[in-house]
């Protein structure tokens, strides 16, 4: 009786062990997925784009995570009105010149993107870590960024014609328009919620 006993006792410990290690995995593939789920509801196309770059899901999430964490120490700030009269009438400025000097006024367009970030708050390092912290917040226009950039980019190599630079500057509107919502707005409250 007590080799049954002992027999039966340690059967009972492997199948409660079993059970623990299920239990765990299944709680673990939960955590992901809802952590995956959060990560692509925030970041919106940005998650798939992501996923492209890096190649893996997991590293993927785990530069977005680390963005968030980044950008979480960022202290944003509204602009005043005489800052956001002065970016509108700079963008209206930008618009006329396009007219006479295409590639000026996309050049401006990119100045003046860069300027209103750092008035935003936004350090104001390379490109790619702009673009890093822009998609935290603006996921969905981070993308005309980088088609507006690379657009300007062929500028320099002769490689870009007016009708480009007309889409370079239509896309640096669609940023431009979005960093000018003041951090308290619908959109901007949205993006943080996410957060």
């Amino acid at each position: 009786m007590t080799d049954n006993t002992s027999l039966i006792g340690i059967i009972a410990l492997i199948a409660a062990a079993v059970v623990i290690v299920v239990v765990a995995v299944v709680a673990s593939r939960r955590r992901r997925a809802s952590r995956s789920a959060e990560l692509k509801a925030r970041f919106g196309p940005e998650y798939e784009r992501t996923i492209q770059e890096f190649g893996s899901r997991a590293r993927a999430e785990r530069e977005l995570a680390s963005r968030a964490r980044r950008v979480e120490h960022i202290e944003f700030r509204d602009l005043n009105a005489a800052d956001r009269s002065r970016f509108q009438a700079s963008w209206g400025a930008i618009q006329g010149h396009f007219v006479d000097d295409p590639a000026a006024a996309a050049t401006e367009a990119n100045e003046l993107i860069k300027e209103v970030m750092r008035a935003r708050g936004y350090p104001s390092d390379d490109f790619q870590h702009r673009v890093a912290d822009l998609s935290v917040y603006h996921p969905d226009v981070v993308q005309h960024y980088r088609v507006a950039r690379a657009l300007s980019e062929s500028m320099s190599k002769g490689q870009i014609n007016t009708e480009e630079l007309r889409q370079a500057l239509v896309h640096y509107r669609t940023l431009f328009g979005d960093l000018l919502q003041e951090v308290g707005s619908p959109a901007q409250s949205l993006h943080r919620a996410h957060a």
